[in-house]
């Protein structure tokens, strides 16, 4: 997707700082942060929404770097949020899942 923010951050055309970083996703501090920390953790593949999601084992392998950005950043206690569809307040179209905590 040429222009798709998360994809332009992955390929460094937009310079940002990714905290971590595996085979499947990355993650950035979000831009706007709700909350205290306030983490995205996004799918290197292109995929537009949850309701894209062929592969289950994608949902696996997200809410297991999840777990490990958590520990890297000592968050005990946190939320996570997928906003799937503008209407429910996605605002860029590629799946990626919120870490929240104060």
């Amino acid at each position: 997707m040429t222009d798709c923010v998360f994809c332009k951050i992955l390929n460094k055309e937009i310079p940002s700082k990714i905290i971590y970083e595996d085979d499947v996703c990355f993650a950035i501090n979000d831009i706007n942060p709700k909350a205290k920390k306030h983490i995205l953790v996004i799918p290197k593949e292109h995929i537009e929404s949850l309701n894209e999601v062929q592969d289950l084992n994608l949902i696996k392998d997200l809410f297991s770097a999840i777990k490990k950005i958590n520990k890297m950043e000592n968050i005990t206690a946190f939320k996570t949020h997928i906003n799937t569809g503008k209407s429910a307040g996605q605002e860029v179209n590629h799946l990626h899942i919120h870490i929240l905590a104060n």
